[in-house]
């Protein structure tokens, strides 16, 4: 069965109580379930996942096979990690990069992505709906493979 992986970074753990402000009220845990269900209802499995440590991160990704479909949230990972990047970019996955916040937005130090240039796009600054829209995105363009097949 095809997945849907939703890889998240450092600290989106503390997601509700973190500068909600910038992130919103929702849990890490309630995003997930809602993206589950999405994927269910789809016909697909979500498989979410969130560390605060950057190598099970990257062997998270290495992982990742052509039945897969990859959503990342990568934290304050998308603005340093060359590591990340190459990681993606070594698996040939379709991926897409979300973010709660808009950090085009924000501080200059977090308008830079290291992660975008590998991904097939970016949605960032619409809070929980970022990872919806990917999810939607992620459904319809596996369901594009498999009418191609």
């Amino acid at each position: 069965m095809r997945k849907i992986r939703i890889f998240n970074g450092p600290n989106l753990n503390l997601l509700g109580r973190r500068e909600p402000e910038h992130y919103g009220r929702l849990t890490i845990e309630q995003i997930n379930a809602s993206l589950a269900e999405m994927a269910q209802a789809a016909g697909f499995e979500a498989d979410c996942r969130q560390t605060n440590h950057e190598g099970v991160l990257l062997d998270w990704i290495h992982t990742l096979t052509q039945e897969d479909f990859l959503i990342i949230n990568p934290g304050a990972w998308t603005h340093t990690s060359y590591a990340l990047r190459d990681a993606i970019a070594g698996v040939s996955v379709p991926a897409l990069e979300v973010h709660l916040s808009n950090i085009h937005a924000r501080e200059e130090f977090r308008s830079r992505s290291l992660i975008a240039p590998v991904c097939r796009g970016q949605i960032s600054g619409l809070g929980a709906d970022s990872y919806v829209l990917a999810m939607e995105y992620a459904i319809r363009w596996l369901k594009s493979q498999e009418v191609a097949k």
